[in-house]
C-alpha cells in the first residue's frame, strides 16, 4: 500500500539522516540503495527522487548551523561553484547516456573504501602538522565539480565523498558540515529543477516518485535537525571516525552489490 511505503521511506530518511547529519552527509548515498532494492523506484526517477529528497531534508540540517552563524563562508562558495554546474552536465549524462549502476557502485566502492580507511588512520595517527596542508581553492572547486556531476547523474549529495577528502586534508569538521550541507541543498534544487525540465523532452520515468521523495525527505528533515544540534556536542575525533566508518560502510555496501 502506498501509505505503508510513504511510512517507511519516512522511517529510511529519519535512520539516515540523524546518523550522517553531523558530518556534513545528507544520506542521499545510503537512501539510494534503499529506494532501489527495497521501495522499488525504477531507474532513472531514482535520481530525481533521491535530489527531492535532498530538498526537502536539507532546511533541517541546516538551521541549527544558521542559528550559530556557521552557514556561508568561503568553503560553501568553493564548493557550490563547482556542484551547481556539475549537477547540470550529470542530469544530462543520466537521461540521455544512462550509464548503469553497476558502474556506479564499482566507482563508489573504489573510491570510499580505501578513503575510509585512509582518514581512519589519519585520525588513529595523526599526521604532522606540517603535512596536513588543506587542499587549495582551484582544487577544492574541481573536486566539488566532480561530484556535482555524480551527484546529477546519481541522486546523491555529496557530502559522503566530499567530507572525508576533506576532513582527511586538514579541515575541521565543523567547517565541512555545513558547507557541504548547504552545496548539497543548493545543488540538489538546481538539479531538480533539471531534471523537470528534461522530463518535457525525454521519455521513460524521468520524474520522481513525489510520494516517496516526499516521505523520505520528511523524514530527513526531522533527522538531519537531530543531527545537526547534535554536532557541536560530539568532539572532533569521534566525528572523524564517524565519518570514516561512514565512508567505509557506504563502500563495503556497494562492493558486495556490485559483486553479486
Amino acid at each position: 500500500m502506498e501509505w505503508s511505503r510513504g511510512l517507511l521511506g519516512f522511517a529510511a530518511g529519519l535512520l539516515i539522516s540523524v546518523t550522517t547529519a553531523p558530518v556534513g552527509v545528507s544520506g542521499a548515498v545510503f537512501l539510494l540503495p534503499v529506494q532501489v532494492s527495497v521501495l522499488g523506484v525504477p531507474s532513472p526517477a531514482v535520481t530525481p527522487t533521491n535530489l527531492l529528497y535532498n530538498v526537502v531534508a536539507g532546511p533541517g540540517a541546516l538551521l541549527p548551523h544558521w542559528r550559530a552563524g556557521r552557514l556561508g563562508g568561503r568553503l560553501t562558495r568553493l564548493l557550490v561553484a563547482g556542484t551547481v554546474p556539475g549537477v547540470v552536465i550529470g542530469a544530462v549524462i543520466r537521461v540521455f547516456a544512462v550509464p548503469g549502476p553497476r558502474v556506479f557502485r564499482l566507482l563508489v566502492a573504489a573510491l570510499l573504501l580505501p578513503l575510509g580507511l585512509w582518514l581512519w588512520l589519519r585520525t588513529v595517527r595523526p599526521a604532522p602538522p606540517s603535512t596536513r596542508d588543506q587542499p587549495s581553492p582551484r582544487a577544492t572547486t574541481a573536486l566539488a565539480l566532480a561530484v556535482g556531476v555524480a551527484g546529477g547523474i546519481y541522486g546523491i549529495g555529496g557530502g559522503s565523498l566530499l567530507g572525508p577528502i576533506l576532513v582527511g586534508r586538514g579541515t575541521p569538521v565543523a567547517a565541512v558540515a555545513p558547507a557541504a550541507l548547504a552545496s548539497t541543498f543548493v545543488t540538489s534544487i538546481v538539479g531538480a529543477a533539471t531534471y523537470a525540465l528534461l522530463s518535457l523532452a525525454a521519455t521513460g520515468d524521468v520524474a520522481p516518485d513525489w510520494l516517496l521523495g516526499l516521505s523520505c525527505g520528511a523524514g530527513g528533515l526531522l533527522g538531519g535537525y537531530l543531527g545537526a544540534r547534535l554536532q557541536p556536542h560530539l568532539p572532533e575525533t569521534a566525528l572523524r571516525l564517524l565519518l570514516s566508518t561512514l565512508a567505509t560502510g557506504v563502500g563495503a555496501l556497494y562492493a558486495v552489490q556490485t559483486l553479486r
